[in-house]
């Protein structure tokens, strides 16, 4: 894996004049991932103290870094070089995990994969800002600057590893207004997707922003079926149908009962207009509604789908429709505020840097979803500790005490530590 990253930083285009090359494309982002990879903005120096003593780290032993670069070099590198090349890793490692046959647990209805579309900001500042910045009007006096991505990712019910593609970022160029952004990098996002993997068989899951004419058709053009949540104030006349229908009894319903006594109603029809003009796509609604033991409404969600719904699928169906919110919850939420730090200014740079912290930071995670679900020695070290956090703490501490050979001897040696001897 970490291969591909080298062979993704060999492929970029280095205008640098190569007799006066100090460290390579291949070491900055290699050393950069490591940074991400143990969540660890001080491991390039604690490794360079490594190498002035013993000639000798584990940058080099466990990351296959020749040179480790500067902080300032660093960033100035990857900064100033374009990094589109890097992204094909996310492809590369999806197929990896596709030929290992483990991406299998996560097919659905019948052998679809569920892809979720979720935009969301990762940097915020009033001075600060790059080539790729969107901004905001605060006051007549004041401009914010951000960064915003729409990030695609491969989810499944009853999953907590959610897979990551490559981000599409919401730029400048592609419009002033969020909803038009979002939604133009979502089609973007599709677009490429089904370039990357042709014979994927998916079902988009996405909210109410993305229950669209110009959306589904783009869908329907790249071959994704989907299920897409609406609203009755962005689907008014849809919400009317199905009004009618209910009052003349023409939905089909199931209800049922959980384990904790709350009662499930599920309703759904086929075939009505997702909003009142010609054209307008057909499509099959599915609500869904849970009740407390008192009769109270605790869950209430309705869905729009070109998927036909049958009395024995149903629960399937929401159950699907669902797990779009893991993308926020086990995905943004890790990065967010278990680790990953994907808020922290690591370094903003004039052009490209931002952008590139954001993707080794999604792959570090990455491959770390990758490694919970195919890696039993990962999994056997994980589970001698009770939070994340901990095990961790374990390997960022023994990286910066002791020298080892490769990611294996990491994982042996938190493990199983050598006993004392007697």
């Amino acid at each position: 894996m970490l291969d591909d990253i080298r062979a993704a930083a060999g492929e970029l285009p280095d205008t640098r004049q190569q007799g006066k090359v100090a460290y390579s494309l291949s070491d900055c982002y290699l050393s950069a991932f490591a940074l991400f990879f143990l969540q660890d903005p001080s491991v390039l120096e604690f490794q360079r103290r490594f190498q002035d003593q013993i000639q000798r780290n584990n940058l080099s032993t466990v990351f296959g870094v020749e040179e480790i670069p500067s902080d300032s070099q660093l960033r100035e590198l990857l900064d100033t070089h374009e990094y589109a090349a890097v992204t094909e890793v996310f492809r590369r490692w999806f197929a990896k995990l596709q030929r290992s046959k483990k991406l299998e647990r996560y097919q659905v209805l019948g052998g679809y994969y569920l892809l979720s579309l979720d935009g969301s900001e990762y940097f915020t500042s009033g001075h600060v800002h790059c080539d790729h910045c969107l901004s905001r009007h605060k006051s007549s006096s004041h401009t914010e600057y951000y960064h915003q991505i729409l990030q695609p990712a491969l989810v499944a019910p009853g999953r907590r590893e959610v897979i990551p593609f490559a981000p599409e970022f919401i730029r400048a160029q592609d419009g002033a207004q969020k909803q038009d952004c979002e939604v133009n990098a979502g089609m973007r996002a599709v677009t490429r997707l089904r370039g990357d993997h042709r014979q994927l068989s998916a079902v988009m899951v996405c909210d109410a922003l993305y229950a669209t004419e110009r959306f589904i058709s783009h869908l329907g053009a790249h071959r994704f079926s989907y299920l897409l949540g609406v609203k009755k104030q962005s689907h008014k006349t849809l919400f009317e149908d199905i009004e009618g229908l209910r009052g003349g009894g023409l939905l089909e319903t199931l209800e049922t009962r959980t384990k904790t006594g709350h009662r499930c109603v599920y309703e759904w029809t086929h075939d009505v207009r997702l909003f009142a003009t010609k054209s307008a796509p057909t499509v099959n609604f599915v609500e869904f509604q849970m009740f407390d033991r008192s009769g109270k409404r605790t869950r209430h969600f309705s869905w729009v789908t070109d998927l036909p719904i049958a009395r024995h699928t149903v629960e399937q169906h929401v159950r699907a429709a669902r797990a779009r919110w893991k993308i926020e919850n086990e995905n943004f939420n890790t990065l967010k505020n278990h680790g990953y730090h994907l808020e922290h200014n690591f370094g903003h740079g004039a052009h490209h840097l931002s952008e590139v912290f954001f993707v080794l930071n999604l792959l570090g995670f990455f491959m770390h979803q990758i490694f919970a679900l195919v890696d039993e020695l990962y999994q056997q070290a994980r589970a001698g500790f009770s939070a994340r956090r901990e095990y961790w703490n374990a390997i960022r501490a023994a990286l910066r005490l002791m020298l080892f050979t490769s990611w294996d001897h990491v994982l042996t040696r938190i493990h199983g530590p050598p006993r004392p001897a007697s």
